[in-house]
């Protein structure tokens, strides 16, 4: 079972899922805090080279199976063109400015 993406607690990571899953670059970049970080299965990885690899150049796609921490911790089906898909877990990081400053994502 999925919760519809419209139906997630937070506004930033609502936006975040939105952007992933409508290959939208742009405004997935607009979500992001200046000097935004992330890790992907505990190892510090670049943003703009991670998110062009797993995300963009690779169709991304999220469905959420469920969500913790108001909305700031999710566990989804990932899947993309280069790993086909898998279950995920994702945290976030939301600023005061409601944008993300930190995500970090790995293997369920």
């Amino acid at each position: 079972m999925t919760i519809q993406i419209t139906r997630l607690s937070d506004p930033a990571v609502r936006a975040f899922v939105t952007a992933v899953n409508n290959h939208d670059r742009e405004g997935f970049m607009a979500l992001l805090a200046p000097g935004a970080t992330m890790a992907d299965d505990g190892s510090e990885r670049d943003l703009a080279d991670w998110t062009d690899r797993e995300i963009f150049s690779s169709h991304g796609h999220m469905e959420v199976e469920n969500e913790s921490d108001g909305g700031r911790r999710l566990v989804a089906r990932y899947s993309n063109d280069t790993y086909g898909e898998m279950r995920t877990t994702w945290s976030f990081t939301v600023d005061d400015d409601g944008r993300i400053s930190r995500f970090e994502t790995g293997q369920a």
